[in-house]
């Protein structure tokens, strides 16, 4: 397993999940940006993590999380999750709330049980095309990530360029891994302090699917972003700071390891 972490950072660690597909090359701006210590990791078939031979289920994926946290004697950690990762960061909070602070949930949705994209953008979606492919990803940006993304190729092809393409095998273990789950029957009972964020223009989870997670969440707010699904990386300086601010809330000053290292449990 490829693990990053920046924990030199004083600070309770954040643990941040990421979307389909994606590795945690394409975080590394926000883990730079960040004040608090950081850790994030390259999922099964992912980046630079071998696909498991057997794919998981999120309550499995949960479960290797929190392996990783023992591993790096971490009792207990805020927990973020960007899109696909933001089902992860819910399931965990729910699945182990005893290694919860907070929660922060990014352009993502209560699972299965939300309001859809349109029909186009779940086909796109539904193979790892864009991350094969760079011309291909260029051509459909706009129409799925929305935002600063429809008028600026320019944005896209740097996007591309940081794109480590995931295994088939990995990318359809992550679609199975959602598959059939939601988090609605029992969000109410996650009691972590959350941060909930959208984009407006938003293709993948339109905005209602934010509102209805801070319905859902006891202890919730909404922060809307004049952007598309990307917005964590197009509006890095709100983001960053907006999180540092958050997590700061907790009042933790604990320094939970000297020096930034990786792991691989």
């Amino acid at each position: 397993m490829r693990v990053v972490s920046i924990l030199e950072r004083p600070g309770t660690p954040l643990l941040i999940f990421n979307g389909i597909g994606a590795s945690v090359d394409l975080l590394q701006p926000l883990l730079g940006a960040l004040t608090v210590p950081v850790i994030a990791f390259d999922l099964p078939g992912v980046g630079a993590t071998r696909p498991s031979l057997l794919p998981k289920r999120m309550p499995e994926l949960a479960t290797l999380a929190r392996t990783l946290l023992d591993v790096l004697e971490i009792e207990r950690c805020h927990i973020m999750g960007v899109s696909w990762g933001g089902g992860l960061a819910q399931q965990f909070a729910w699945q182990y709330p005893e290694r919860t602070d907070r929660l922060v949930l990014a352009a993502t949705s209560t699972g299965h049980l939300m309001v859809p994209p349109r029909l186009s953008v779940m086909l796109r979606m539904a193979t790892p095309l864009r991350y094969l492919s760079a011309g291909y990803f260029k051509t459909i940006a706009g129409d799925i990530y929305g935002g600063d993304f429809r008028n600026a190729p320019e944005r896209a092809a740097r996007h591309a360029r940081l794109m480590t393409p995931p295994s088939v095998w990995g990318y359809l273990g992550q679609l199975y891994a959602l598959s059939g789950w939601t988090s609605l029957l029992w969000l109410h009972k996650v009691r972590a302090p959350a941060l909930v964020m959208a984009g407006e223009d938003d293709p993948i989870i339109p905005l209602a699917n934010a509102r209805i997670l801070v319905n859902r969440l006891p202890n919730a707010r909404l922060s809307v972003y004049d952007c598309g699904h990307l917005f964590v990386l197009t509006r890095l300086d709100r983001v960053s700071a907006e999180i540092d601010s958050f997590l700061s809330e907790s009042g933790e000053s604990q320094v939970h390891h000297p020096t930034p290292h990786q792991a691989r449990p």
